[in-house]
């Protein structure tokens, strides 16, 4: 009895240390800048004037609008990209490809720090021929987020308990390759799908260090470009900044209460 009393107090306070900080956020963007500064830890009334100032003073619709371009670019093309190259792996294994994999596994050791300067010059270079996929672009942003190792590992991983006797039944009823990847793979793995949408969306739509690397342009800035722009000024308005903060933190919030059944089964390595 002893024990669960004290299991239940644990979970209990674990989960209040976790959830205050967000509840933190929500009273603070109800508040004015010089209460929020002196820890006010109750709702205000300068709601609806914190939302005319980021009116009047941001453009947060076009910051939004951007980061869901980018964010859902990023998530359409590295699912596709990610899946089909483990399932290649998984399912036409060899000696060469498992050398190549191995290889694409080292590469989750080096930092994106490291890889940002010949990025630069890369997409530097790229600029003077192609200005449309060059620096100032979001497709400069999206590119080099679009092949993680994580996500081929990942896929590659769940498609171990994939059932390969679909596989057969689809080439034996005169299925091509892709066609058995489309219409028997794809829809199978729906799970696996969800787990690596959240997880490719999520880390798109909080991409913070590239962007600022590679985005010049005021009016193609980001959301969380907008959060540090706000937060660096003279004299921040904190209410002002936690609403900004609220708002642009409720797309992700918001397919992840929709998809945490399908994530919850993709991460444990579901397959229906």
């Amino acid at each position: 009895m002893a024990k669960r009393i004290f299991t239940y107090v644990f979970l209990s306070i674990a989960a209040i240390v976790s959830i205050f900080p967000f509840i933190w956020m929500i009273i603070s963007a109800t508040n004015k800048s010089v209460d929020v500064t002196k820890g006010t830890l109750l709702p205000g009334s300068s709601l609806g004037a914190n939302w005319h100032k980021i009116l009047d003073q941001v453009d947060l619709g076009q910051a939004m609008l951007n980061s869901a371009k980018i964010s859902i670019s990023t998530t359409i093309l590295a699912l596709l990209i990610a899946s089909l190259a483990g399932y290649g792996f998984e399912i036409f294994r060899s000696k060469a490809k498992d050398v190549v994999f191995n290889i694409l596994l080292l590469s989750m050791m080096i930092p994106f720090a490291a890889l940002m300067v010949p990025l630069y010059r890369m997409f530097g270079t790229i600029t003077q021929n192609i200005p449309a996929i060059g620096i100032n672009t979001m497709t400069a942003v999206v590119l080099p987020t679009v092949t993680t190792a994580f996500l081929i590992f990942f896929f590659r991983q769940s498609t171990k308990m994939f059932p390969k006797e679909m596989l057969e039944a689809g080439r034996i009823d005169g299925l091509n390759e892709l066609g058995v990847f489309f219409r028997i793979y794809v829809p199978t793995m729906k799970t696996t799908y969800a787990a690596a949408a959240i997880i490719t969306f999520m880390s798109s739509w909080n991409n913070y260090l590239w962007p600022l690397v590679v985005l010049q342009s005021p009016e193609k800035r980001t959301i969380p470009l907008l959060i540090s722009n706000l937060g660096s000024s003279y004299s921040p308005d904190y209410g002002v900044n936690m609403l900004v903060i609220l708002i642009a933190t409720l797309p992700t919030a918001i397919v992840f209460f929709l998809m945490q059944k399908h994530f919850v089964a993709g991460m444990t390595g579901s397959v229906k």
